[in-house]
């Protein structure tokens, strides 16, 4: 079956070219992205990822594409699934800017694109394997208006990356310029300690993750207690478990940080709950 995608409401064979390179995407990362998770012909948390879409947009003062809302959104992620005959698929949208200029753009219009990726499986699972992981120590991530957005510019969590790859690590933990540990190279960070979840705050520069948000209030829709403050190293070896999230994979544990090994009786326990928030009917 061939694949598509969708391109400002059209959709176009993914396997040839769709724009030119004259784009500021791929110029500059002018624009945000978001990633979503559909399962069974339903995106998952769309209301939250619209939300923080328009957030992004405004601090980088880029306007929304003409015609797309909330509700079109919706209707062309569903149609795109059924062309592609992908009903559980990670989704990527990106909203660009798109202008003439260079570093000055001449005007802000919005333009976006749609992508999916076939997911064999129609709900979050834990992974059976606990992540091995490690401080990067090579670039700290600034605290400013942009640091909890998801604009294109993905660089750093790239190169964290590429390191976690060469350190022979499934992933690695960045801190912001005060030292704080704000995040993994793929997602938000919680630690547990005696029953209590911690998670970084926003004010220390940690993306604003849709997936961080559900985990929040499906701890505290179940009574488990969730704490948003700094994190240090310090907190990681006294933690009794540490995982991370994102919204194509839910809920990761984490084995080891260098010599500290981790539980995760807690992370199954909120990846049973957001399976089940996931699945249930609307």
């Amino acid at each position: 079956m061939a694949v598509y995608v969708d391109l400002n409401g059209n959709l176009y064979p993914a396997d040839k070219p769709v724009m030119g390179l004259d784009n500021r995407a791929f110029h500059y990362g002018d624009g945000v992205f978001e990633t979503m998770r559909m399962v069974r012909g339903r995106t998952c948390f769309l209301e939250a990822h619209w939300a923080r879409l328009i957030e992004g947009l405004k601090v980088l003062r880029i306007e929304m594409p003409r015609g797309l809302d909330q509700e079109k959104l919706k209707a062309r992620l569903l149609d795109l699934s059924e062309r592609n005959g992908m009903p559980n698929a990670r989704c990527r949208l990106t909203v660009f800017r798109d202008s003439p200029g260079y570093f000055r753009p001449q005007r802000n219009d919005g333009a976006y694109t749609i992508e999916m990726t076939a997911v064999d499986r129609d709900a979050y699972i834990l992974n059976e394997r606990g992540f091995t992981v490690d401080l990067y120590p090579l670039m700290r991530k600034p605290v400013n208006m942009l640091a909890v957005h998801k604009t294109l510019d993905s660089q750093l969590y790239i190169m964290a990356s590429l390191w976690a790859i060469d350190q022979h690590l499934d992933d690695c933990l960045l801190q912001n310029d005060r030292g704080n540990i704000i995040e993994s190279s793929s997602g938000n960070i919680f630690i547990v300690s005696n029953g209590v979840l911690y998670t970084p705050s926003l004010e220390d520069g940690c993306l604003g993750g849709i997936m961080r948000m559900q985990v929040i209030n499906i701890a505290l829709e179940n009574g488990i207690k969730v704490y948003e403050c700094s994190l240090n190293p310090q907190n990681l070896l006294a933690a009794d478990e540490l995982f991370f999230t994102n919204a194509a994979l839910g809920v990761q544990w984490v084995g080891a940080y260098r010599t500290k090994r981790y539980a995760h009786r807690m992370a199954l326990a909120i990846e049973d709950l957001l399976v089940k928030k996931v699945l249930s009917p609307i």
